[in-house]
């Protein structure tokens, strides 16, 4: 009888590590969960507290709200409900997933320093201060009771959707009523004009197919180039962080993008 239960102890012990294996963390899925939510934008639902340690969240989507409320009144929110914020980082352990919101606890303003993402225009939020106080960071830290198991950003955010809104939609309609008209209108139409930043232009043309950067005179001058020979290249040429210039070339079969071909 002894020997019956120790075989089928052994087979429990088993089943419960080839289990506890098809929940490791793999490499593909946490190259899915940085790609997925890195750069994402989001609508503060709640005040997110600036925090040095992570704020603790659970897996079932709730959250020790003491806590936050402690972290709030020593050290004063990072954003308060209708902040737009941005995911700068992600840590992925095999029980845990850390979220790091406008640079985590960094000294100095967030917006100084910020860069957009990977993607297309159409797949993220723009980069651009839009009207919102979130000029803080924090980070907040889900704990899963044994392992991430099967977890994917589109989990991930249903998970945070208690504290935070991804809803592209609405965070890209609060980011375009705070713009000037023309530049609203140039972005709805698919139109670069001057005088629009980087991520403005990102959000009517989408990326471009090549870059070029130099610096003169201590300004920094960027060209984002849009277009393939044979056909129409288009220059739109930044002098510092803003559209100075725009240019439109054809090239023929054997032009660069770099050099743009003759107007003919």
């Amino acid at each position: 009888m002894k020997r019956l239960s120790s075989v089928l102890a052994a087979i429990a012990l088993a089943a419960l590590t080839l289990q506890a294996d098809t929940k490791k963390l793999t490499e593909e899925q946490r190259r899915e969960l940085v790609r997925g939510l890195t750069a994402e934008w989001a609508l503060a639902k709640v005040v997110l507290p600036v925090s040095k340690k992570p704020l603790p969240f659970d897996s079932i989507g709730t959250w020790d709200q003491e806590v936050w409320r402690d972290a709030n009144y020593k050290n004063g929110p990072a954003a308060r409900p209708g902040d737009m914020v941005q995911i700068t980082k992600i840590d992925v352990d095999d029980d845990s997933i850390k979220i790091i919101i406008n640079d985590g606890s960094k000294k100095g303003s967030f917006w100084d320093h910020v860069q957009i993402g990977g993607g297309t225009a159409q797949q993220q939020a723009p980069v651009e201060r839009p009207k919102t106080n979130a000029m803080m960071g924090t980070s907040i830290e889900i704990k899963f009771p044994d392992s991430i198991g099967n977890i994917d950003s589109v989990g991930v955010k249903k998970i945070l959707a208690s504290v935070l809104n991804f809803d592209k939609h609405t965070a890209v309609e609060t980011y375009m009523e705070s713009l000037p008209e023309p530049i609203r209108e140039a972005i709805k139409s698919q139109k670069v004009i001057v005088g629009m930043d980087r991520e403005q232009v990102l959000l009517a043309v989408g990326p471009p197919g090549d870059k070029v950067r130099e610096t003169k005179d201590d300004i920094e001058y960027e060209e984002y180039i849009y277009g393939k020979a044979p056909g129409i290249i288009r220059f739109v040429k930044f002098a510092g962080a803003k559209v100075a210039k725009i240019e439109e070339h054809y090239a023929g079969i054997g032009a660069s993008k770099s050099d743009g071909g003759q107007i003919q």
